[in-house]
């Protein structure tokens, strides 16, 4: 992978929809080459958010009482929830790059991550025919542990990643994540018994060259 160094922004909780704003502005200054690349990591209060390729029948019960948001990225439908490290990502790809190349990209640079905290992970290619596998898979026990839903607009990135750390798990079964009823979601602290955000934030921020 080539060298991207990013501009780091770092906050905790943030209600989804302000986080949009914030996030359209931001990618708004890119595309002016007002503000450089950036990453900007936080977490969310509980809500599922839709591709605009999500089935109904996929949704959760509204029983459950988790607002349910449509947004403009691809990929289905996925849950955000506090212990949960989300990353968007506003960067201007080159003239040669398209959306799915910095996909990779941002998978690649999350399995690092992931082996660093010492969990062995793997991104996967997608058979003809079968459901998108983007995202970060664990290697030892074929669970998802990172999703990830990307667009881009005249050139910049937004939206980005959603990666498990130490959050409660049970939400992801109250619908169809990602489109696959059998994915088994899985965090940092299930697989290694032990997790800090703090600790999986700073990896994180190293892996994407990412700096204040």
């Amino acid at each position: 992978m080539k060298s991207r160094p990013l501009t780091l922004i770092q906050d905790d909780l943030v209600d989804y929809d302000q986080a949009m704003e914030r996030m359209t502005d931001l990618v708004g200054q890119r595309q002016r080459d007002e503000r450089g690349d950036t990453l900007w990591l936080l977490s969310h209060p509980m809500v599922f958010t839709v591709g605009r390729r999500t089935p109904l029948e996929h949704l959760p019960d509204p029983a459950r009482g988790v607002p349910v948001v449509e947004t403009g990225r691809g990929g289905q439908l996925t849950y955000h929830g506090p212990g949960q490290l989300v990353g968007y990502l506003i960067v201007k790809l080159a003239e040669d790059e398209g959306i799915v190349d910095y996909v990779r990209e941002v998978e690649l640079r999350l399995v690092e991550a992931l082996g660093k905290l010492g969990v062995p992970a793997e991104r996967r290619d997608t058979p003809p025919g079968h459901e998108l596998l983007t995202g970060v898979w664990t290697s030892e026990t074929s669970r998802k542990i990172v999703s990830i839903g990307m667009r881009q607009s005249r050139g910049v990135t937004s939206h980005g990643f959603a990666l498990n750390v130490d959050g409660d798990l049970e939400p992801w079964d109250w619908a169809v994540a990602c489109g696959m009823p059998e994915v088994d979601m899985t965090s940092v602290k299930r697989e290694l018994d032990a997790a800090t955000m703090t600790e999986v934030r700073e990896t994180v921020a190293t892996a994407f060259e990412a700096a204040p």
